[in-house]
C-alpha cells in the first residue's frame, strides 16, 4: 500500500475502517453519552448502528488488503451510499442506511440537529464518492 498512485485508495479505505471501528467503539464509552443514551447528544447509536460501522469497518478492510480495484468499489459505492443517506437525513431528518425512514418516517427536527446529526455521512460520503471517481479515472 502507501502513498503511491496505486496504493492511495488502499491507504484512503484502510483509514474508513478504522474510521468505523472507532465511531463503534465511541459508542460504548458512557462518559461520552448523555441521559438518553446519544453519543455527544446527537448519534443514537443502536445493536444494529454498530452492526452496520462494523460490517462496513470490515468491507473497507477486505477491499484494502485485496487490491486497488477492490478499494476504488469502496469508495464509489460506500460513498455514494454515505452520502445520499446523509442528505436525505439533512432533508427529512431520517436515513435509509439505519432503516430509520421506514421506522419514523419523515421527522421534524431543528435543521441544525439535523445537520449535526448526517453530516459525518455527507462528508464521509462525499470524500469517498471524489476520491474513488477521481482515482479511477487516473
Amino acid at each position: 500500500m502507501g502513498l503511491t498512485r496505486a496504493g492511495r485508495p488502499r491507504t484512503l479505505v484502510g483509514l474508513y475502517a478504522a474510521a468505523l471501528i472507532f465511531v463503534t467503539v465511541l459508542g460504548w464509552i458512557p462518559a461520552l453519552a448523555d441521559a438518553n443514551g446519544r453519543l455527544f447528544g446527537i448519534f443514537r447509536l443502536t445493536w444494529y448502528n454498530d452492526a452496520l460501522h462494523l460490517a462496513s469497518a470490515a468491507w473497507a478492510l477486505a477491499a484494502a488488503l485485496r487490491s486497488r480495484a477492490s478499494a476504488l468499489v469502496f469508495l464509489i459505492v460506500f460513498g455514494a451510499l454515505y452520502l445520499a443517506d446523509g442528505l436525505m437525513g439533512l432533508a427529512i431528518g431520517t436515513g435509509f442506511l439505519d432503516l430509520s425512514v421506514v421506522f419514523y418516517g419523515v421527522r421534524d427536527l431543528p435543521f441544525d440537529f439535523k445537520l449535526l446529526a448526517n453530516l459525518p455521512h455527507i462528508v464521509m460520503g462525499a470524500i469517498a464518492l471524489a476520491a474513488g471517481l477521481a482515482w479511477r479515472r487516473a
